[in-house]
Formats: C-alpha cells, structure tokens, sequence
C-alpha cells in the first residue's frame, strides 16, 4: 500500500525485452533505498513494482504484458521521469490517502492554464471510471495522490500546487500526455458491496442502477 505522497522523481535507465515482456531498470535519485529488499514494492509513476534487483543507483522490476496493457509503461523511453514512492509502513504518517498500485485505467491531459503559482489541469478519464470520481474527492494521476477540483462527465480538473510541481514530474505533463490513474479504493469495494448476493453471479456485466441504489435503501 501507498499513500501517493512522492518521495523522488527518478528516471527509466534501462528497458531490456525478457521472452515476450520487460525488465526495467530504475534510477532512483533522492530515494532512500537503504531499508529496501528484494521483494519490496515501489510505486513509480503509480505502478506498484517489486523490486527483484538493487543497482546501487536504484532497482530492477520485471513487467508482466498485463501491466504493459493496463498502463502507461509501454510508452515510457530511457530517460522518462517517473514519479518513485516506497510501501507504506504502519509507522507512516497517512498523508495523502489509501494507494493501491494497480492503475485502473488510462487518463489524458485536454487542458492545462496558471493559476496564480499554481497550475490548473484538466484530465479526461475512461468512461467506465467516472462514476468513482467525485467533486473533491481523491484520485491518483501517475503515482500522486490529488484532490479532484471539479467534474464534467468523465473529466476532471486538478489544481497542482508548486511544492507538487517541484517535487514531482507535472512539470512534464502537457496536453495529449497519458497518466496512470487510479480511483479511490473505497468507492471500488464500495460498488463491489452493493453487488450483495449478485457479486458471486459470473454475468458478463453487472450494472448498478439507480433502481438497484433505490431498492437498497441509498435513494430516497
């Protein structure tokens, strides 16, 4: 688990192809690697990647063709900024919010403007991942967790901060850059729990309505 608070912007050193996937080879920069093992989990750009090799300048991760498909490392380049967390332990301060890993979909940046010091961007989403994106609720875009300004339909604003901009790759977004998004955690078992009894059915897709909502007493 993660809290998508970044603690170093590294960049892809080495992509080598492995019998039909990847091997990624990370730098690391600032990041502390010292309490790091074979095994642990880092998320870079939101990825939740298990280390099976330490460099000294960073890490090694195998990367499965599901993670190739689902996100945006396939287009990643030697050189590419990512944004690196380490897992969080039971001793760390909860500074964003509860972070998975697993990216749920692919988002693009449609706008972007200044806002004062700030900077404003607006983001389009899948379809199928607006209904878990709510007026200021959290999201994760590339491994940071951030707080949604505003929704319109499956687009989201952000307004990203200077501390955010510094310590993170924003600065390197710009309109049509693909991010990994991933939704609040909490609104994906939420649906999961309103499924009730229907989530053991193996249908090829069950719709939660607002007659279903009704029904269950969240509508009145």
């Amino acid at each position: 688990m993660f809290t998508g608070i970044i603690e170093s912007v590294g960049h892809v050193q080495q992509i080598t192809p492995r019998s039909g996937d990847v091997r990624l080879t990370i730098a690391t920069a600032k990041l502390d690697l010292r309490d790091v093992k074979l095994g642990d989990s880092i998320a870079t750009n939101g990825i939740c990647l298990t280390v099976i090799e330490l460099t000294g300048q960073g890490f090694v991760a195998d990367v499965s063709n599901e993670t190739l498909r689902r996100t945006s490392l396939g287009t990643w380049k030697v050189g590419s900024q990512v944004n690196l967390e380490k897992a969080l332990m039971p001793t760390s301060r909860l500074g964003g919010h509860i972070v998975s890993g697993h990216v749920d979909g692919l988002g693009e940046i449609v706008g972007f403007k200044p806002d004062a010091r700030s900077l404003q961007y607006q983001v389009e989403a899948p379809d199928e991942l607006a209904k878990y994106i709510a007026e200021k609720g959290s999201i994760t875009v590339d491994g940071i967790s951030l707080t949604v300004n505003a929704i319109d339909g499956a687009t989201f604003s952000l307004n990203i901060v200077p501390h955010t901009v510094q310590e993170t790759n924003v600065g390197t977004w710009k309109v049509g850059s693909i991010v990994n998004l991933e939704v609040d955690l909490l609104a994906r078992y939420l649906e999961r729990l309103l499924l009730g009894e229907k989530a053991a059915q193996s249908s090829a897709k069950q719709d939660i309505s607002l007659e279903f909502l009704a029904k269950h007493g969240f509508l009145r």
